[in-house]
């Protein structure tokens, strides 16, 4: 059975990879303080992940952040539709949106990284789900899957191949970004116990399918290269 919280997946899953060089992007995606306990939309346990993030940052010369950034009243909070509950499920023109509590609202505390991130070196943050119609889960493309963020040609204008993702959580946001990085001819890895997952409705279970149909594969901090 797989926790709720973690990725559940086996360390003998998990494959080695070479050392980091200027090809090599670590990509962490939402370490913000609404998704760590305590925060508006918390992740269990997503607090766990940024001391293994910020050690495996040290190993990276080039590493992105992305925060969800959104305007208040955005439409993907279930308090801008009357009558509906975080996590229901409602009809958008682009498909079907989960509603949230509201979370990481523009300048509030719960939009900041988390305090503990350190990562002084990073040379991207890309702040995401801006528009007030329409949600972006992943790094690459706002929830509609036609609007990008300019993620891509910025990597691809400064020559990385491969992308390590890490953050939270695993089976939207991290998920998501992968699979975008895959299918837009990046090598998408993600550091699974540098993840975390909220796992509703089945969300974990799905997540593996989609990634493993994408060509994401996944590594464990350990298995990577640390400096001492």
């Amino acid at each position: 059975m797989l926790n709720q919280g973690s990725t559940g997946i086996r360390e003998d899953a998990m494959a080695a990879h070479p050392p980091f060089g200027d090809e090599d992007l670590l990509l962490v995606i939402d370490v913000q303080k609404d998704f760590c306990p305590g925060g508006a939309l918390a992740v269990p346990r997503g607090d766990e992940i940024v001391p293994v993030i910020n050690r495996l940052a040290g190993n990276f010369r080039r590493v992105a952040l992305t925060q969800d950034w959104h305007p208040a009243g955005h439409r993907s909070f279930a308090s801008s539709h009357a009558g509906r509950q975080p996590f229901e499920s409602i009809p958008m023109a682009y498909g079907e949106q989960t509603l949230w509590p509201d979370h990481c609202v523009q300048g509030t505390p719960g939009a900041a990284l988390a305090a503990a991130l350190d990562i002084p070196h990073a040379e991207l943050v890309l702040r995401k789900g801006c528009r007030p119609e329409i949600d972006s889960y992943s790094a690459f493309f706002e929830n509609d899957r036609r609007t990008p963020t300019g993620l891509a040609g910025y990597l691809r204008e400064r020559g990385v191949r491969r992308l390590y993702l890490a953050g939270l959580a695993f089976d939207f946001c991290v998920r998501w970004s992968a699979e975008d990085a895959a299918a837009a001819g990046f090598a998408a890895i993600i550091v699974a116990d540098a993840c975390r997952a909220i796992d509703m409705a089945g969300s974990l279970a799905q997540a593996y399918v989609a990634l493993s149909a994408a060509g994401v594969t996944m590594a464990a901090a350990a298995d990577l290269s640390f400096r001492s």
